[in-house]
Order: C-alpha cells, then sequence, then structure tokens
C-alpha cells in the first residue's frame, strides 16, 4: 500500500492503515485525515482537534503524550481508529472538498472478519456516518453484530458543541461502561 499522504501533482489523498489489534471491542471512523494528520503520519493530528484530549480524559492517559504511547493506550482499552474513506481526492482538509467521484472505500469485510470482538462502531462526526451508510453499509451481511453510534465531530471545524458536551457524547467509546447512544447510522 502506498505512504498515506497527498500527491503533490494532483489532489488525490491516501489514508492511513488502521490502529488496532485483534483485541478490538470499538471501532473510531472518521472519514478521511485532514492535511495536518497526513503531514504529521498520524491519526487526528491537528494540533486543535480534540479526538486525543477526550480520549485521554476517558481512558485516564496523557494527551501530550507522544503518539506511540497515545496509540498504545488505545488498543489497550480495545478502540481502534480507521477512517471510511482508503483514498480520495479533496482540495485542502474539509470534508465537503471530497470529489464524490474519486471515493476508494477501505476493506471492511476483511477488516470486520479479522476483528469479531467488535462491539460498536463509533462516527467521528455525521460525514463519516454518511459515507458508511452510503458506500460500505450496503456491502455488509446483515444484521451487524455490534452498535453504530454517530458521535459529534472532534474536528475544530465543529466549533458549534462545547467540548465538555463533545466529551460526554464520546463516553460511547468506553463500551464497557454504560455509554450514550447517539444516532443510529443504519436509521
Amino acid at each position: 500500500m502506498a505512504e498515506a499522504g497527498r500527491d503533490p501533482d494532483t489532489r488525490a489523498v491516501r489514508g492511513f492503515p488502521p490502529l488496532a489489534d485483534a483485541r478490538a471491542r470499538v471501532l473510531v471512523l472518521g472519514s478521511m485525515p485532514g492535511v495536518a494528520s497526513l503531514r504529521a503520519q498520524q491519526y487526528y493530528g491537528h494540533p486543535r482537534n480534540a479526538f486525543w484530549p477526550i480520549m485521554g480524559d476517558i481512558f485516564g492517559f496523557d494527551a501530550a503524550a507522544p503518539y506511540a504511547q497515545r496509540v498504545e493506550a488505545l488498543l489497550a482499552h480495545r478502540v481502534a481508529v480507521w477512517d471510511v474513506l482508503a483514498a480520495c481526492e479533496r482540495q485542502g482538509s474539509l470534508d465537503a472538498d471530497i470529489d464524490a467521484a474519486s471515493i476508494e472505500v477501505n476493506d471492511f469485510a476483511g477488516f470486520l472478519a479479522g476483528h469479531p470482538q467488535l462491539r460498536r462502531l463509533c462516527f467521528n462526526g455525521a460525514t463519516a456516518q454518511t459515507m458508511f451508510r452510503r458506500h460500505v453499509l450496503p456491502r455488509l451481511a446483515a444484521p451487524l453484530p455490534f452498535d453504530l453510534v454517530r458521535l459529534p465531530s472532534t474536528s475544530p471545524a465543529h466549533a458549534g458543541m462545547r467540548l465538555a458536551d463533545k466529551r460526554r457524547a464520546w463516553q460511547a467509546v468506553a463500551v464497557d461502561r454504560p455509554g450514550r447512544r447517539a444516532q443510529d447510522a443504519q436509521g
């Protein structure tokens, strides 16, 4: 697979491989990494993205720790991270700028087969949920053996919700504790 990033001669963007191990019970899905994340070669690499601070609060790790330590902390709590899209064409970082004709989705059938303990898919924002529902869900066998939960975007572009409210909603990633179920992606 080509390295995640942007082809300097086109608007082509390729995402990252999943952060996951076979014990994962929750999969957090974004749409496609933004420019800052691609430059940093890290999921949620924009310094103002609330993902890592929220995860640190929920699971009790230092959100400012080196990336590898943050990833290990998530994996220890059985949380995986990936994106709906494997590749697309997009100018800049906004999901609204993704060229719909260029969308290439990740191999969810393969991923799900290799992660049988998954109990919940959490969408980081409405775009990830919509893309999954439109491009992935029709290809999967029903009924799905897990919950589909849309959570508020952690992107700095989604400033319409207070951080405390986002944190409260994101408790849904802690599957072994009661979580707030958001809008079901199938409905």
